[in-house]
């Protein structure tokens, strides 16, 4: 079978616990996938039987817009190799972006370069999350689960605060337009409701070079899923949008029988005790972290001083030492660079970098990438010392960085737990990496028993 008639969709995560959202609902539709954490060759695809989907795991959301360029454009072109007949560039459900951070307007013109392709296609709507677009204003619940209240992103409580890329403008179209000058359109609620045929015959009028998909619920996402499918049968199709669009093709290829069933999941099962390193400074992973140490987790407050090179070597080391006496005593532990954006340690760790010369604008992407590194640097000491079987990583930005230090080559979604963030096995060549069980989350998914539930390996 030509390799092109195998893959059915190549993705690229602007960050881990995007590329995992992806991983997770490409696999419930029953789409054999893999997530790669360095851009795959044939080879590596050729290890894993019956594969119809690939992910490579990002970091661009806190990327600089020329790193951005240093970064996508060789990924781009890697999944391009594959000939599948969609490419996705999937982003944060908030549409997390600055002009000089995660510019996703910069992503949609490489992409646009690379698949040569006029008008880019965007589906921001996710409402297996909770996140809603209407006439190009996206609405998000307060947490992916439960019933939180539903706000414009731009009066939500937690991303209109968002330390890095704060939700200032509710339009879409607004927000994406200080981050690019393509022209940007709309297919708006009114006509996603008449149907395929109405905005296929939409998309076909269109004169934008980036076109926005309104949505609110599932019969949306399947209208959806159909026209972009429909438009890949000449050539591949570039989109960007959140695992919307994932669970948007599933329903459309299910509808045409190109995949089959959905795939049927063991319960994870305990795995106690278990290691949490989290460099979210959201509120709903503030809750988290405050509920976990009142039911017997232990806590390790990371130094902010790990960011300074004279002393993360010595920190790294007394940090890992406490987690292995942790385990020994059979203690759950949740290392944390802050618990919530009134943490000093947030103030003390920019005050570090902007006395070092560095821009404000790139303060961000320093944290991301140095917490997240030191983290990863961790938890390989760890792993040397105790046996561990299960680790949570809350955080987009730092799980990504703190990943790459695990020489992780992919992984595979072994079990459901959070909508957004699947129980994933490693495949490494490393032994101690691999088989590790790992669970990646965003700073604003789960409940505030979110950690007592992934050591119970129970579904929220």
């Amino acid at each position: 079978m030509k390799q092109k008639e195998k893959v059915l969709l190549a993705y690229y995560g602007d960050d881990f616990t995007g590329s995992t959202d992806a991983l997770e609902f490409l696999t419930l539709a029953g789409v054999k996938t893999v997530l790669f954490l360095r851009k795959p060759q044939q080879k590596d695809l050729e290890r894993f039987p019956g594969i119809q989907a690939i992910g490579l795991a990002g970091k661009s959301r806190s990327l600089s817009p020329l790193d951005m360029e240093t970064e996508l454009f060789p990924a781009f072109e890697n999944l391009k190799s594959f000939e599948p007949a969609h490419v996705h560039y999937k982003v944060c459900s908030t549409f997390d972006s600055a002009p000089h951070v995660g510019n996703i307007g910069k992503a949609i013109e490489i992409g646009s370069e690379v698949f040569n392709q006029k008008t880019v296609l965007v589906s921001p709507s996710a409402p297996h999350l909770g996140r809603f677009c209407v006439f190009g204003n996206l609405f998000a619940r307060m947490g992916t689960t439960g019933n939180g209240e539903i706000y414009r992103i731009d009066r939500h409580p937690s991303m209109r605060k968002h330390p890095v890329t704060p939700a200032l403008e509710g339009d879409l179209r607004l927000h994406l337009a200080k981050q690019t000058s393509k022209s940007i359109g709309l297919v708006n609620l009114t006509t996603i409701e008449k149907g395929t045929d109405a905005v296929l015959e939409a998309v076909a009028n269109n004169q934008a070079e980036i076109l926005f998909f309104d949505g609110v619920n599932e019969g949306h996402l399947s209208t959806i899923g159909n026209v972009f499918n429909q438009l890949a049968t000449a050539k591949t199709v570039f989109s960007v949008g959140s695992s919307g669009i994932e669970m948007a093709l599933g329903l459309a290829w299910k509808k045409e029988k190109i995949i089959g069933n959905k795939i049927a999941f063991e319960p994870a099962g305990e795995a106690a005790p278990l290691l949490v390193l989290s460099g979210s400074c959201s509120p709903v992973t503030s809750d988290q972290i405050e509920y976990a140490l009142k039911n017997g987790f232990e806590g390790i407050a990371l130094d902010s001083k790990a960011v300074d090179s004279d002393y993360q070597e010595a920190i790294i080391k007394s940090t890992a030492a406490q987690i292995v006496a942790n385990f020994n005593k059979r203690k759950s532990t949740v290392l944390h660079t802050s618990t919530g954006a009134d943490d000093p340690r947030i103030a003390a760790t920019e005050l570090f970098f902007k006395s070092k010369g560095i821009a404000e604008n790139d303060i961000q992407q320093q944290c991301s990438s140095i917490y997240g590194k030191v983290l990863g640097q961790i938890t390989k000491e760890v792993l040397a010392q105790v046996k561990i079987k299960r680790i949570l990583f809350a955080g987009g930005d730092t799980s990504s960085y703190a990943a790459s230090e695990l020489d992780i080559l992919a992984l595979e979604m072994i079990a459901p737990l959070a909508p957004g963030a699947p129980l994933c096995k490693a495949i490494s060549d490393d032994t101690l990496v691999n088989g590790l069980e790992l669970n990646f989350k965003g700073g604003q998914v789960g409940t505030p028993d979110y950690f007592i539930k992934v050591v119970k390996g129970e579904k929220l």
